[in-house]
């Protein structure tokens, strides 16, 4: 793994610049986003509509096409984050719009998350602003100052099966109901989420009605479990490797932690194209309105942004165990190598 985020090669003066460099690729393409659009929800109602129909009439072989669909659904929920920066259209209200109805595939109250998202954005890399938009994430030093039963419940939250499992299913079915976390926001949040609920339950209403209960969640299930999983997955791994940056105080630099503290994950061109690019996730950090299709010209035209924070796809999977912010060594580390510096093993 590659990194220049903590060894002192790089400072908050080379991220500023950097910064300055990136203002040249952020003007969007109107009619290349109307076609970035088209190519992703045609084929994913076209996959739906086929899985449904082959279920339906006892096809259960149809459900293969759900692992496709869920992909083209991570590719929608990258449009619509596009949308929350301002970088789909150059037009903000036709953003806005575009969000709002994307947001009703992926499950997502559009106004609410953008709300969430852009707070993660201001506050990345931050340890005096975790807690909103992020993976909750403790340092060494609080783990050591938690009780035993503190110490369990963090290890559970951090468990495979509940980061990428129950998690993503919490988040999108159950969270994004009700506007957790912004509920004295004002009205912005209770509308959004309300409205996309009514805009989601109408269609599914019909849809079940038409085709039936046990056929509509066989098939609407696995796609947005599998999509919320992958979405989750990204996250994670864009900004929980083991060469992050995160500091605090005046130490903190908004320009420094966006570029160090994200990560480029490096993934196969197919993957590529279906997460949107997303993996080039230190660019974005640094410079948001980048439409997500010029993301790639930016390290086509300074190659010297590849090897920043990079991190390929069989790398990612150690990450998992990356769960502790080590203050000391200024890198994430295991909770087998926080137990090596005297952390006693978690009970129930």
């Amino acid at each position: 793994m590659t990194s220049t985020g903590n060894t002192g090669t790089a400072t908050h003066s080379d991220a500023k610049a950097w910064s300055r460099v990136l203002t040249a690729y952020r003007q969007p393409d109107n009619w290349r986003s109307v076609f970035e659009i088209v190519v992703t929800v045609v084929p994913f109602a076209a996959l739906w509509a086929l899985a449904a129909v082959a279920v339906v009439n006892g096809h259960y072989w149809g459900l293969a096409l759900t692992i496709p669909a869920a992909g083209f659904l991570v590719r929608l929920f990258m449009l619509q984050h596009d949308c929350g920066h301002g970088s789909l259209f150059a037009r903000r209200s036709v953003n806005d719009w575009t969000g709002r109805v994307i947001g009703v595939l992926t499950f997502t109250p559009y106004d609410y998350w953008r709300r969430t998202h852009a707070i993660h954005h201001a506050t990345t890399g931050n340890l005096d602003k975790r807690g909103i938009g992020d993976v909750d994430t403790l340092t060494v030093g609080e783990y050591r100052a938690l009780s035993a039963w503190g110490r369990a419940r963090y290890r559970l939250y951090r468990h495979p099966a509940v980061m990428f499992g129950v998690g993503p299913a919490w988040l999108f079915i159950c969270q994004y109901r009700l506007p957790f976390g912004l509920m004295r926001a004002g009205l912005t949040p209770w509308t959004s989420t309300l409205a996309t609920n009514l805009a989601i339950a109408i269609p599914a209403g019909i849809l079940i009605w038409t085709m039936g209960l046990v056929p509509f969640l066989a098939v609407q299930l696995p796609i947005t479990l599998m999509a919320a999983t992958i979405g989750v997955w990204l996250f994670y791994v864009q900004h929980q490797f083991e060469e992050t940056h995160w500091s605090e105080g005046g130490d903190w630099n908004f320009q420094h932690a966006a570029l160090h503290g994200s990560s480029h994950y490096d993934l196969p061109a197919v993957l590529r194209w279906f997460t949107g690019n997303i993996g080039i996730h230190h660019v974005h950090h640094l410079s948001s309105t980048i439409p997500f299709y010029r993301l790639p010209k930016v390290l086509d035209a300074h190659p010297e942004l590849r090897a920043m924070g990079r991190i390929t796809l069989w790398q990612s999977l150690i990450c998992v165990k990356l769960v502790l912010w080590d203050e000391t060594a200024k890198r994430l580390v295991s909770f087998k190598e926080a137990r090596a510096q005297g952390v006693a093993p978690a009970t129930a």
